[in-house]
């Protein structure tokens, strides 16, 4: 091989070499265990059986016809699409509000006061929700008062109403996420566009559908998908009110998969779970890079 072409190479590979130590990690901390998942999830029980026998997809039927998991895909697929749609609502309301022609000084108290759930952790807002929503707090009090209910109600404790109780606290919770980034979209909308707009005689409807829509479509398409992915995987929030229950009532696949593995020791079929959330997962994923394009 030529000096030249020995060079050539060099300078080739150069930008992988960068990419070396980060690209190790990532094999590391996130291609290995993935391919472990998938592995265990072949076998009978594995790490506490020494002697795994590989089964195929047993662990599959077993988990597909399991009616706890069952219901756990219902109550995730509910919770995540709930949180996702009112998302969307809640903060495209206030970024438009934020985004009208107010005082400075007004808008940036009032920025400052709705981005405050995203601040927050997972658990902090577990914990919040949990005493807002006791039959002794303040949210039972007010309705009482209100003469809207009669006695106190267990929002968290009644099969009936805990899933709508960590939905409620999971759109509170992830609704500044949306507002911020729509208010980022709103802002590089063109002015000229709805100046022209104002001309031909349009009102602030046909603004909205005809000029700001088509604007935020991206912006909109990028938050749902990657909102869906991560709603689909919350497991703080749930697990600090409900643990998934009363009676599986507010069971996910996050919760049922954690309890597989570190209630009752089943491995294998803990891996299966998380090889069907991860299958899901990718289908958005690859959903939402085709609508990239």
């Amino acid at each position: 091989m030529t000096r030249n072409k020995l060079a050539s190479v060099k300078k080739l590979m150069q930008p992988y070499s960068f990419l070396s130590l980060a690209l190790f990690v990532l094999i590391v901390m996130m291609v290995y265990p993935i391919i472990q998942v998938f592995y265990y999830s072949f076998f009978n029980n594995v790490i506490s059986n020494p002697n795994p026998q590989f089964i195929g997809f047993e662990n599959y039927k077993t988990i597909l016809f399991d009616s706890v998991f069952q219901s756990s895909i219902f109550h995730t697929l509910y919770f995540t699409f709930q949180s996702v749609l009112f998302h969307f609502i809640i903060g495209m309301i206030f970024a438009l509000l934020l985004n009208a022609n107010i005082n400075n000084k007004v808008r940036s108290s009032f920025r400052l006061i709705m981005v405050l759930p995203w601040l927050f952790t997972p658990t902090v807002i577990a914990i919040v929700w949990k005493l807002m929503l006791d039959p002794s707090g303040i949210v039972n009090y007010m309705l009482t008062s209100s003469n809207i209910i009669n006695k106190n109600i267990q929002w968290f404790g009644n099969p009936k109403t805990a899933i709508h109780a960590v939905t409620l606290a999971n759109i509170w919770a992830g609704y500044p996420f949306y507002m911020i980034s729509i208010l980022a979209g709103l802002q590089s909308v063109p002015k000229d566009q709805y100046e022209a707009a104002k001309i031909d005689g349009t009102n602030s409807k046909q603004n909205f559908w005809y000029i700001t829509l088509p604007h935020l479509k991206p912006v909109l398409l990028s938050l749902s998908m990657l909102d869906f992915i991560w709603t689909m995987q919350v497991f703080p929030l749930i697990w600090v009110t409900t643990g998934g229950g009363p009676i599986h009532a507010t069971e996910m696949m996050s919760t049922f998969t954690y309890k597989q593995t570190f209630f009752f020791y089943e491995f294998s079929l803990a891996s299966t779970a998380a090889v069907i959330i991860f299958v899901i997962s990718m289908l958005i994923s690859l959903f939402y890079a085709i609508k990239q394009r």
